[in-house]
């Protein structure tokens, strides 16, 4: 369906097309990212409008970051308030929702040990939650970090460091080093590589930017084993995987495991700037006064914004819902002859592919009002904001097979 897209409130712009507004992206952004598909105008809920008045089906969410969807009034009303009152403060000061939200995460690690005594850092995206981290595992005296293949940690030249994907890599080496590489859900190649010369053990619970890579059943609880045996830290990355996307609050905590480093962004602040580093347990003393700070980290108006997204997925039920609806995608797409596996949790989703042609396919999915992502060659990425509807799910598993049939016959 076509049609002009609602302007907010207040817009005195005149309408421009895609075409137009993509011609100026690209003479005054910065090409770091290619040409982008479409130009979006405006969303609500899982639905979003481009400035020619296409409507889309949004399985992306902004890479796992929508949990509320668009638009969604709990984010807009905090927001909004947050800014009646103090929208930026630095961390000379405190603010309540800072607090608040610390207290809340801790809260909802549960009865984890440490978590009593564990601490936040406020950052402002995963790259430099994971930076925080990184920083932190140079003041146990060890220099030596332990990651996976296929691995996926942020951009920032400590973070890159530690994601395995050359492409990225290789144009800004060397990096910061002392970072050894295992093959991911290999427990074996992990025992042989931590040694007590080892720092961390960095992990995804799921691999996200791989395609959406489930480890072997045990991995994390022999991760766990092996880094306390050798006094490395188990640092967790739930950057993609964290707020409540894989139907937990946090993906670990189904294996059981404890870390002592655990890494959020993305869905935290609903589409708001903010990530967190979570330290547990003698972890969380690692950082001093003066060893590590941020500007905008723990932002009021970032903070008031988490605050919602977490009050309205435990208000709506949204963690039971994450899991009804990622099985639902899960068992209509698996059933398709292209579809090797569906893997993931939750509405964190990995659909594998008979045939390496998931970019046609993300293609083609544009064209039918459909935002999904091809990550690899063979797989497509589903990572739909929280709130989707049943309805919405079957729409969207019905227009996934007619394009599996059409791109791939």
């Amino acid at each position: 369906m076509t049609s002009q897209p609602t302007r907010p409130a207040g817009w005195a712009g005149t309408p421009v097309t895609g075409a137009e507004l993509t011609a100026r992206y690209q003479d005054s952004v910065m090409n770091t990212f290619g040409v982008p598909a479409r130009v979006l105008a405006r969303g609500e809920g899982s639905t979003v409008w481009d400035v020619d008045g296409n409507r889309y089906l949004d399985l992306l969410g902004g890479i796992a970051v929508n949990s509320l969807g668009h638009a969604h009034p709990a984010i807009v009303e905090a927001v909004t308030s947050q800014l009646q009152t103090l929208g930026h403060v630095s961390n000379f000061f405190i603010s309540e929702p800072q607090v608040r939200l610390a207290e809340k995460l801790l809260e909802l690690l549960g009865g984890q040990p440490g978590a009593a005594n564990g601490r936040v850092f406020f950052a402002n995206s995963g790259a430099e939650a994971n930076e925080a981290a990184f920083k932190a595992t140079r003041r146990t005296g060890r220099t030596r970090v332990v990651a996976t293949e296929g691995s996926f940690h942020g951009r920032t030249m400590g973070s890159l460091a530690l994601t395995s994907k050359a492409q990225y890599r290789e144009p800004f080496e060397p990096l910061p080093g002392d970072v050894t590489f295992v093959p991911y859900g290999d427990a074996p190649a992990l025992e042989a590589a931590i040694d007590d010369t080892v720092a961390a053990f960095v992990v995804e619970p799921i691999q996200g930017e791989a395609g959406v890579v489930d480890p072997p059943e045990g991995y994390l609880a022999a991760a766990r084993e092996i880094t306390a045996r050798h006094g490395a830290l188990l640092w967790v990355d739930e950057v993609q995987t964290g707020v409540g996307r894989t139907g937990d609050w946090f993906a670990h905590t189904s294996s059981g495991v404890v870390p002592d480093l655990v890494t959020l962004a993305k869905g935290l602040g609903g589409g708001i700037p903010i990530g967190a580093m979570i330290a547990l347990g003698d972890a969380a003393t690692l950082l001093g006064p003066g060893q590590h700070g941020t500007t905008f980290g723990g932002n009021p108006v970032a903070t008031a914004a988490a605050l919602a997204v977490i009050a309205t997925i435990e208000s709506e039920g949204l963690l039971a819902s994450a899991t009804a609806r990622g099985d639902q995608l899960a068992a209509g797409l698996a059933r398709h002859p292209r579809v090797q596996a569906v893997t993931g949790r939750g509405l964190l989703r990995g659909v594998v592919l008979t045939e390496p042609r998931a970019a046609d396919v993300q293609a083609a999915a544009y064209d039918a009002g459909l935002i999904v992502n091809a990550p690899t060659p063979d797989r497509l990425r589903l990572a739909p904001a929280l709130v989707l509807t049943e309805d919405e799910a079957a729409h969207a598993v019905a227009t996934i097979s007619a394009l599996l049939d059409e791109v791939l016959a």
